[in-house]
């Protein structure tokens, strides 16, 4: 297994968790944090590496407060537009990519750039204490990292334009109220809950998983008889895998599933 400097990654009965790590500096985005995400994801996205589900969380009083400006890749000089090309862009396409589910777990802030990666999740389970917040406009910038796809398409425009103009924070309740994420819990169940999820996830119907995955991505710029097309086409390659017999097979013997994610 590969060391890792900035994030933990561990990998148990099918579930890797990566754990951002640098809590000195609420997980923010350094170089070498986004360059060691983009190897783990790879690292799990594998065939070989048995991983059939991805729970992602962050070290300490955060899960990620978004760029690490000390760097140096904001303002003057720097190019941003080539930094979040070359370092940001990759990852998250990457995580889109992947053919399993994915589950975030935010505790604290999740901000800029940090809160794109966790709606870049499937479903983001947040502690009461959470926040999310856009606040790339108090610095100056407009939001990236996929904020102005991902946002609008969850929370609907005149929200999304107000967390993005007014860089206000908002409360993982209100995030909750307005279809932003799944669920919020108290501070001290949120591992428990969001590892529940993630090991019943890992535990499923992994290619079907995956189908819904890509549909529901696509369904954003769809027109419905394309997606009525996608749909047959992913039901297809769905209904011809193990799981998909074993499913059928435990309904009708009334017995619990097991599912190898085949």
């Amino acid at each position: 297994m590969a060391d890792y400097e900035t994030l933990k990654l561990d990998i148990s009965g099918g579930l890797a968790t990566i754990t951002l790590n640098r809590p000195d500096r609420l997980n923010a985005l350094s170089a070498g944090l986004k360059a060691e995400l983009l190897k783990a994801v790879r690292q799990i996205g594998k065939p070989a590496s048995g991983v059939r589900g991805l729970l992602l969380t962050g070290e300490g009083r955060a899960f990620c407060s978004g760029a690490d400006l000390a760097e140096g890749n904001v303002g003057g000089d720097a190019d941003s537009g080539a930094n979040l090309m070359d370092t940001y862009h990759p990852l998250i396409l990457e995580l889109a990519a992947l053919e399993m589910p994915v589950v975030s777990a935010v505790n604290g802030v999740a901000a800029g750039a940090g809160m794109s990666l966790a709606l870049a999740a499937d479903i983001v389970v947040a502690s009461k204490s959470a926040y999310f917040l856009q606040a790339f406009i108090n610095i100056g910038l407009v939001p990236d990292a996929g904020s102005t796809y991902v946002l609008p398409r969850l929370v609907g425009n005149a929200r999304a334009r107000a967390m993005m103009m007014l860089g206000e924070k908002i409360p993982a309740e209100t995030a909750l109220d307005w279809g932003m994420i799944y669920k919020v819990t108290p501070d001290a169940d949120l591992m428990e809950t969001a590892t529940a999820l993630a090991t019943k996830l890992a535990n499923g119907p992994t290619k079907a998983l995956s189908g819904i995955r890509k549909l529901i991505a696509s369904s954003a710029d769809n027109g419905f008889p394309a997606q009525l097309q996608a749909e047959a086409l992913t039901q297809r390659m769905a209904s011809q895998t193990s799981d998909c017999v074993e499913g059928v097979t435990a309904f009708i013997q009334k017995r619990a599933t097991n599912f190898s994610g085949q």
